[in-house]
């Protein structure tokens, strides 16, 4: 960690077993979580990043001994797999916004960080326990403890198609008002438009013409004038020219300077003939007749009618016929289709009974084996006549997770009557529930890492042995790292950090500093007796952790 928070600079190595944080209050324990939410690709906060500094890094390197999902995950992002196991996650966060997210080496968004992290961390903060208060979170927990994901997951997507379904048939059914005037509109707009028979391009060539037959008179007139003045009449400019050519030749013969001369007419009176037959053949296209005029007014009042009502060019008028025409098929066939779709429906219908069926029986064998071996976590923390079970009963309606409706319930003690979670009001009580489901769940899964923020808040006396007892079980197969407040929970860690805070040049600095067994004994004595580590503490503290490495 580097410029995070309080801390300027810090390393921190886990190791195997049970890996326990302690430390004074605002000494900044908190920060080690807060380093570990980021790498797991929460959202980052700026007020992370040290004061006066640019930016903060975080950085974890996991030995995974086994990385299949996680290669996995990388592989189906297009990143190279772990090297031998080795995972390294990087999080820089600028404090001006942004940041960066690193995966061994390679740049990743924060979703993918937060999908390779939900394989790695499960953690507990000191609020999650609310969590187990919730419907959706005790499903979630009993499905993990299942291995469900199949038969969730085929649920799932059938669930999905019936809302679709359902959401369709509502969709039939919203516009089915006035049906038969909608279908009347759209096949006079239909009539309309194709009995016009709008053309692109047309209209352009139509204006064209209608330009020239409105002086068609005029232009015949004024036309004719010019082919007779050059080619017809016996004056015309080209029998006038005939003599010159003529003279042109024989000067050409007499003078060498006239060489050029009878060509350079001959190209003239050339370019005179080829206008008087281009005018000619101009002319004879042109239709003086006032009933072509008339319709090609008309027609060019058609496509102002449908550019008005329909769109504003010949291709929007177009394309609001294809989608008038494809409207009128669907209002026509809507009672065929509503029928399709309730045939639809019916048959997913029966698919979700199916399947939440075999959903609800995996559920519930999975629920007779976690019941009883919370319990049995519970009488190992204190709870010796305590109970815990799991009430699956039908949700009524099909629903996103299935067909059954979960409820965890608990009594503490003998011949109390069983009550729902949420019903609980020991926070202490609800701690311990939640450490017994987290080191049995722990079990079933494949996390490699069990993170408790103060899992312990709110329990004493011989059940912080047991707390403490518990989380050495659950490291046993798995890395654990605890943050605790307790001596007896302390004891059992197989590693122990203390979070240090100093004030030096006038800024406070937050270090994480390992401890072997003197400052163990130590450290306990302090968590048993305030801030001095008097001899009685000190030999508490030995007796502690004495018997913690012994049981």
């Amino acid at each position: 960690m580097k410029n995070l928070a309080l801390v300027e600079e810090a390393s921190v190595e886990f190791g195997p077993g049970l890996n326990i944080i302690t430390g004074e209050t605002g000494a900044g324990k908190s920060i080690l979580i807060g380093a570990l939410v980021l790498l797991l690709g929460e959202r980052a906060d700026t007020s992370a990043v040290r004061a006066g500094e640019t930016q903060c890094l975080v950085e974890a390197t996991f030995r995974l001994s086994h990385p299949e999902g996680v290669n996995a995950v990388l592989e189906e992002a297009g990143l190279e797999p772990c090297d031998e196991g080795q995972l390294i996650l990087r999080r820089v966060v600028k404090a001006g916004g942004g940041g960066q997210a690193v995966v061994n080496d390679a740049p990743v968004t924060l979703p993918l960080l937060k999908r390779l992290g939900a394989g790695l961390v499960d953690l507990h903060g000191p609020h999650d326990h609310q969590s187990l208060f919730q419907s959706a979170a005790q499903l979630a927990m009993l499905d993990a403890f299942a291995r469900a994901d199949r038969e969730r997951a085929a649920y799932a997507g059938a669930y999905e198609r019936y809302q679709a379904l359902l959401a369709r048939r509502e969709a039939l059914c919203a516009d089915a008002g006035d049906l038969d005037a909608q279908i009347d509109l759209l096949a006079w707009r239909v009539k309309e438009i194709e009995d016009a028979a709008p053309v692109e391009g047309e209209e352009e060539q139509v204006r064209a013409e209608q330009q020239t037959a409105g002086h068609a008179q005029r232009i015949l007139e004024l036309g004719q004038q010019v082919v007779q003045a050059v080619s017809e009449d016996e004056q015309s400019a080209l029998s006038t020219l005939a003599p010159a050519r003529k003279a042109l030749d024989e000067l050409a013969r007499l003078m060498p300077a006239a060489q050029d001369w009878p060509a350079e007419l001959r190209t003239h009176t050339d370019a005179l003939a080829t206008l008087s037959v281009s005018i000619q053949r101009e002319l004879s296209d042109i239709d003086a007749d006032p009933a072509r005029l008339e319709w090609l007014d008309n027609r060019l009042a058609v496509y102002a009618r449908l550019k008005h009502k329909y769109g504003g060019t010949v291709e929007e008028i177009l394309a609001g016929l294809e989608s008038a025409k494809a409207r009128l098929t669907d209002l026509q066939t809507r009672d065929r289709q509503k029928a399709d779709v309730a045939r639809e429906i019916a048959a997913v219908e029966k698919e979700l009974e199916t399947l939440g069926r075999a959903l609800h029986k995996r559920r519930a064998a999975a629920a007779s084996k976690l019941a009883p071996a919370v319990t049995a976590e519970l009488k190992a923390l204190g709870f010796g006549h305590g109970a815990f079970d799991i009430a699956l009963e039908p949700a009524g309606t099909p629903a996103p997770s299935g067909i059954d409706r979960v409820e965890f319930g608990f009594a503490p003690n003998a011949g109390e009557p069983m009550r729902p979670l949420r019903a609980i009001a020991s926070s202490g009580e609800i701690s311990r529930v939640m450490l017994g489901l987290k080191v049995v769940l722990a079990e079933a899964d494949r996390i490699p890492l069990l993170v408790f923020d103060e899992i312990d808040a709110n329990v004493g006396g011989e059940t912080a042995h047991a707390v403490g007892r518990k989380l050495a079980q659950a490291a046993r197969r798995r890395q654990v790292i605890a943050i605790t407040h307790l001596p007896p929970v302390a004891a059992c860690g197989t590693r122990h950090s203390a979070v240090r805070k100093s004030v030096r040049d006038g800024r406070t600095r937050t270090r994480v500093v390992p401890l072997q067994n003197g400052e163990r004994i130590e450290e306990l004595a302090r968590m048993l007796g305030g801030r001095e580590s008097t001899s009685v503490a000190l030999r508490h503290a030995e007796e502690l952790l004495r018997a913690a490495q012994d049981g």
